[in-house]
């Protein structure tokens, strides 16, 4: 690995400013990166090299003249295969979209590159986002860099696997169920899913009401930066919060206590001792800094995956019908049966599951009137095997519902995040999940970063580097 791998943005950007290292010596550095580790984990869909060395020379330029445009002008991101970027394909990791260039960014694309991103390409992802592992027909396997064997989550697997392979400071996701935060439990990432249109979508996602954008990370500091970058109103997302964005880098400066929530199990989950044990572990410490922590574990009173089955696979179904109905064999078999099951549901049925997370949403309301945060595992279960769908211990469950804790907040629309609580006996990490009410991603920030002070060790490198 390069002497630039793994630093962070402030890190670069402090580098950048002081002219002590150009963003064309930071490309280099990160190009020799990918050339040693992409083979191995595969985290791209589509690179353009090329146009990254034009942007980094445009922020060069800029550096020479002391006109940087932010603290990420010169520092190469990638964007996932599920939001447009100019000039590139949207393949949504499926064989069944056409191969050509977009014409426009998606906002959060647009944002990045204003604020002089160096964009590297698109990573990899499932396809549609359909499935919380990492492999599609269209780009095949991506690979964890805590064990190659194993699968990075998804379905934002090739954002997390470059980001932990210390490729790039930051990559920007996707997230409709837990797809940011899934991998960044199975990588050792911070991922954040911001409230409900916080962050534009654009174009108009297959799951409309359930999509997010959010950045993985190594650091509280660098979600911060991308999240003043990307967040805030935009005419062509009609969901999109139109109140003033939180400077979120300044907000995370401020130490509270929190009234929090500990719930192993929401009510229905059933994680893995390891991961039960190190996050009881985890909570204890918490408790004893100060927080005040009670354990509420029945926080629903059944699974709500079958509301996030109905809405998520539904939409995607629906943008799919004619591929099912005509070319099925284009889709991933596992995918192709969950949607065709959707888009059978009768519309009484589909609006009741509509009216029931109304009632979901409203009783998280009333919960955080009582608590700051709700802390929980991020998932059951440490990395499994590549190429799996679901994991061993979870042969009753389907492509997404093993997750058990992501795809509620999803339906909810409020914020959470994932955030390294340490690691097994084999080195693999184990993520804690963050709620907090809607449009207040602050206390969480202002948390994970007290957390990642006391308990994270951001020294520890994948094995991958080793």
């Amino acid at each position: 690995m390069g002497s630039l791998s793994f630093l962070n943005i402030g890190e670069l950007s402090s580098l950048i400013k002081k002219k002590e290292i150009s963003p064309t010596e930071i490309l280099k550095n990160t190009i020799e990166d990918i050339d040693k580790l992409e083979s191995k984990i595969n985290s791209f869909a589509f690179k353009d090299l090329e146009g990254a060395k034009k942007l980094a020379l445009e922020s060069e330029k800029r550096m020479l003249s002391n006109s940087l445009l932010s603290e990420i002008d010169g520092i190469p991101t990638s964007i996932k295969d599920l939001i447009a970027q100019k000039n590139l394909p949207l393949r949504f990791g499926s064989k069944t979209t056409p191969d050509k260039n977009c014409e426009v960014d998606a906002p959060s694309v647009e944002r990045l590159r204003n604020s002089g991103a160096v964009l590297l390409g698109k990573s990899t992802t499932s396809e549609f986002g359909c499935k919380a592992v990492g492999d599609s027909p269209l780009t095949g396997i991506t690979r964890n860099p805590w064990n190659l064997d194993l699968t990075p989550g998804g379905s934002s697997c090739g954002a997390a696997a470059m980001v932990s392979a210390g490729i790039v400071p930051y990559a920007l996701g996707t997230d409709g169920g837990g797809s940011v935060r899934i991998p960044a439990s199975l990588t050792g990432l911070f991922g954040i899913k911001a409230s409900f249109g916080r962050v534009p979508v654009y174009p108009v996602s297959a799951t409309p009401t359930l999509a997010h954008v959010g950045p993985l990370t190594r650091n509280v500091d660098d979600a911060c930066k991308i999240l003043n970058i990307i967040s805030g109103s935009n005419w062509k997302d009609p969901f999109s919060v139109s109140e003033e964005t939180p400077n979120f880098s300044k907000e995370i400066l401020k130490e509270k206590k929190y009234k929090i929530a500990w719930s192993p199990t929401l009510g229905y989950a059933k994680p893995e001792k390891e991961v039960l044990n190190k996050l009881e572990e985890t909570v204890k410490k918490i408790s004893s800094l100060g927080h005040t922590v009670e354990l509420v574990d029945n926080i629903f009173e059944k699974d709500p995956v079958d509301l996030w089955n109905a809405e998520f696979y539904a939409g995607v179904g629906t943008k799919l019908k004619q591929t099912i109905d005509n070319n099925p064999n284009l889709i991933d078999p596992p995918i192709l049966e969950v949607l065709k099951i959707a888009i059978t549901q009768e519309m009484g049925n589909y609006y009741g599951s509509v009216f029931e997370r109304y009632a979901l949403r409203e009783k998280m309301r009333i919960f955080f009137e009582k608590f700051d945060l709700l802390i929980t595992p991020t998932i059951p279960c440490v990395a499994f095997k590549a190429g799996q769908n679901v994991p061993d211990n979870f042969p009753d469950r389907n492509i997404v519902s093993w997750v058990y804790y992501t795809y509620p907040f999803n339906l909810t629309g409020q914020p959470a995040a994932s955030i390294n609580a340490g690691f097994n006996d084999q080195n693999l990490p184990i993520g804690m999940q963050v709620i907090s009410k809607t449009n207040n991603e602050i206390d969480i920030l202002n948390f994970c970063k007290f957390f990642e002070k006391n308990f994270v060790d951001l020294k520890i490198k994948p094995n991958i580097i080793n």
